[in-house]
């Protein structure tokens, strides 16, 4: 993908700790860099930006994260000074609070403006459409699936020609079974204080130890696995609690209530979920909120495993239920036991064929090669729009 002489992309997201959004923000920045071009991202920080360093991005470090009205007015002062001194050519905000800074920044000085609906936001009240709408008030709206596409046409009056759907992608350089040494799985075994030789079916859930995540339904479906008299099961919980120790203690106080200390386990965040998926046997999204596209579910099909998912949201489009895994009903505890129990009663064979089904359609429809090629052509049509 070729882009203009001196093309400068400025991305704006909160924090680049962990999650879809941040991840797409690095592998944009990368392509950008790889073709040619400057990649800027202002955040307040966290354990990405060494990973964007690396890649060739550059860190404009400023507090973008907050809702602090003066803040983040102070933030469209900064922006605007980088812009004019960075010569900016496209805006991309990536997230509701900073894209207020990031628009008005944009439109002050007259760059083309470009945001991705990275969420399905609800909207109680009128005030809080019309902050949600601050993502449909630029040159051009990204939806990360179909179902967020949907969401924004049915929540906002927007032309649909200003609305594209990208998916987003998949490192399959990063995610790749055949990279993942034997060392790497078992450093994190030892990591997460896992024995060598269980033999259980090992069950990952991936993701923010946030209450929206599904963590606590588990536990109770473990809980009913458990009193049918399974033993044949380790669920580990792989995730940053982000500050939220409240919602953590009380998985923890629900696992230890149910007498579940051997069978269920938080192993806290993970750098390395390549070989997460690879220790594990099967992955798991049971998410209570419909998740707008689910990367939680693709990275595993990418290393050919199987998924449960919750059947609400962007999974859907991604988890061919009985095929590259299974959806399960939400919030419905007995529904996942039975589920569980099924997919681990279908054995290692039957999982691994259903798991290299999954890795080739990931690989088909999901790569960060195209959700960047398709980025990069999204800046292009603005830039020509524009001139």
């Amino acid at each position: 993908m070729s882009l203009p002489p001196d093309f400068t992309l400025l991305q704006v997201v909160p924090e680049l700790e962990t999650g879809g959004a941040e991840q797409s923000t690095i592998e944009v920045a990368k392509a950008v860099v790889r073709a040619g071009g400057t990649a800027l991202v202002a955040t307040r920080g966290g354990r990405m930006v060494a990973r964007l360093e690396a890649d060739g991005g550059r860190l404009a470090q400023m507090p973008v994260q907050t809702k602090n009205p003066l803040v983040m007015l102070g933030n469209a002062a900064r922006l605007v000074t980088l812009i004019r001194q960075e010569k900016v050519s496209i805006v991309h905000a990536r997230s509701r609070a900073p894209a207020f800074s990031a628009l008005w920044a944009a439109k002050t000085t007259g760059t083309p403006f470009v945001a991705t609906y990275h969420g399905v936001y609800k909207a109680q009240s009128g005030l809080k459409r019309w902050y949600n709408a601050i993502m449909t008030r630029g040159d051009l709206v990204i939806a990360n699936s179909d179902y967020t596409r949907d969401h924004v046409l049915a929540e906002h009056d927007i032309d649909p020609e200003k609305l594209v759907t990208i998916p987003r992608g998949v490192d399959f350089e990063r995610f790749d079974p055949t990279f993942v040494t034997a060392n790497r799985i078992e450093g994190l075994r030892a990591a997460w204080g896992l024995e060598p030789n269980d033999h259980r079916t090992q069950i990952l859930l991936a993701g923010r130890v946030t209450r929206i995540k599904g963590h606590l339904m588990i536990v109770e479906a473990a809980r009913r696995l458990a009193a049918a008299g399974r033993r044949d099961f380790q669920i580990l919980f792989a995730g940053d609690h982000q500050g939220r120790t409240g919602y953590a203690a009380e998985v923890q106080a629900a696992i230890d209530a149910a007498g579940l200390g051997g069978a269920v386990k938080l192993v806290g965040h993970c750098d390395d979920m390549p070989a997460a998926y690879l220790l594990a046997d099967l992955a798991i999204l049971p998410t209570n909120v419909p998740e707008s596209f689910g990367r939680a579910a693709v990275e595993p099909q990418a290393m050919g495993r199987t998924v449960i998912a919750s059947n609400h949201g962007g999974v859907t489009e991604t988890v061919l239920d009985g095929v590259t895994g299974w959806l399960a009903p939400v919030e419905d505890p007995q529904a996942w036991a039975d589920a569980l129990a099924r997919a681990i009663d279908l054995g290692p064979a039957k999982r691994l064929e259903m798991g290299e089904v999954g890795r080739k359609r990931a690989r088909q429809l999901y790569s960060a090669e195209t959700m960047c090629d398709q980025t990069l052509a999204a800046y292009e049509r603005v830039l020509e729009a524009r001139a």
